[in-house]
């Protein structure tokens, strides 16, 4: 279990990989984002993005997908008041594979709940050809091992 004073400043961690398949990028944007670009092959071909691209909001998704895979999901993770800074940088089409790196940024003592501690990371997603596709700025809330005690 990672608890909130296991995560260091300054700690990058990879994080999964996924390919991104066409029925995805479409069944996701048909229930998400209807846009003619993620849904309609031959409307996204006279699009100014060329061919079929995924919602950046679908790819937010995936990289939360991987984020659990990697280490939420083996984490004292109590959720997140939110992110910031989210960046799509460069479509995601079908047939590219993503990966993130996590990089730490900052952790502090909540003060209002002595038994959870904050982690600000960035993410920075990936294409196969090393393109950075996504960035995004947020933060987690984790339970303390050891409540209370002096913030490190």
């Amino acid at each position: 279990m990672r608890y909130w004073e296991d995560f260091k400043v300054g700690e990058v961690e990879q994080i999964g990989g996924k390919r991104v398949d066409k029925d995805e990028i479409i069944a996701f944007a048909k229930q998400y984002d209807p846009q003619p670009f993620h849904i309609d092959e031959a409307a996204a071909k006279q699009s100014m993005y060329g061919g079929l691209i995924a919602s950046g909001w679908h790819t937010c998704a995936m990289v939360m997908r991987m984020m659990c895979d990697t280490y939420m999901l083996q984490s004292a993770s109590v959720g997140s008041p939110g992110i910031d800074n989210l960046k799509w940088l460069k479509p995601v089409r079908p047939g590219d594979t993503i990966r993130a790196q996590r990089t730490t940024l900052e952790t502090r003592a909540s003060k209002s709940k002595p038994d959870i501690g904050i982690v600000n990371n960035l993410w920075e997603v990936f294409n196969q050809n090393g393109e950075m596709v996504m960035s995004m700025q947020g933060y987690g809330m984790f339970r303390r091992r050891n409540p209370g005690s002096p913030a490190t």
